[in-house]
């Protein structure tokens, strides 16, 4: 673990394993904790302020995620994705979630907008603040609330696993850059186009969106645009 540390001391709440599972999967995502470093039950439950044993559970959950492998005593080590991983990961994103936004233009009603218009400013108030675990709760919850609009309790539930599979990993070099203030903007972009029934716009838009896990979020550059 370095000094710099991506944690906060969790509050004590009814499951500290979820609390802690989800703290260091966001940071394994954002690339706060890139693959290879080695991090240890101790070292985290002193982190996150609890006991040993919900941060065991944690990491056991995230092994069997396929985050992080275990290291015989030293503790876990985090676990890398493949480029193919993230190919194929893109590849399926992209077949369901721009058809479904497409279908979803002009169907929208006002307390399912105003719902996802709060979770798209929490992911630009992130973004604002460099506040990654944040911004990648929101951005998860915002693409499950808007997919499961489309009716598909599976394909809603498919569409959160393959983002919380997604690594990436120059996420946080991105922190104060125009280039995640403008993915983030994307979203309240979408839910404009969504509301105006522009079809194409939002299934082009999503499907651009989705693209930004293979360019800026993995550190490499995208083609300029005019949208």
């Amino acid at each position: 673990m370095t000094a710099a540390s991506p944690f906060a001391p969790v509050v004590h709440a009814a499951s500290l394993r979820t609390l802690v599972e989800d703290s260091v999967a966001g940071a394994i995502v954002a690339g706060q904790l890139p693959p290879g470093e080695l991090v240890s039950v101790p070292a985290l439950a002193a982190k996150f302020d609890v006991s040993a044993t919900p941060v065991r559970e944690a990491m056991i959950n995230l092994q069997h995620r396929g985050f992080v492998e275990p290291v015989r005593n030293k503790g876990f080590r985090v676990t890398a994705v493949s480029e193919q991983d993230l190919n194929e990961i893109v590849q399926l994103r992209r077949l369901i979630e721009p058809p479904v936004v497409r279908d979803l233009a002009g169907a929208v009603g006002a307390e399912d907008a105003q719902r996802l218009r709060v979770l798209a400013r929490a992911i630009t108030d992130a973004a604002d603040a460099g506040d990654m675990p944040q911004y990648l709760a929101a951005d998860v919850e915002f693409h499950r609330e808007l997919v499961a609009l489309g009716g598909n309790r599976r394909i809603a539930e498919l569409v959160t696993e393959l983002r919380r599979e997604t690594r990436l990993t120059g996420l946080s070099d991105l922190v104060n850059t125009d280039r995640l203030a403008e993915s983030a903007a994307e979203h309240e972009r979408l839910l404009e186009l969504l509301e105006a029934g522009d079809a194409a716009g939002a299934e082009e838009l999503m499907d651009r969106h989705i693209g930004h896990v293979l360019g800026w979020w993995s550190g490499n550059p995208e083609p300029t645009t005019t949208a």
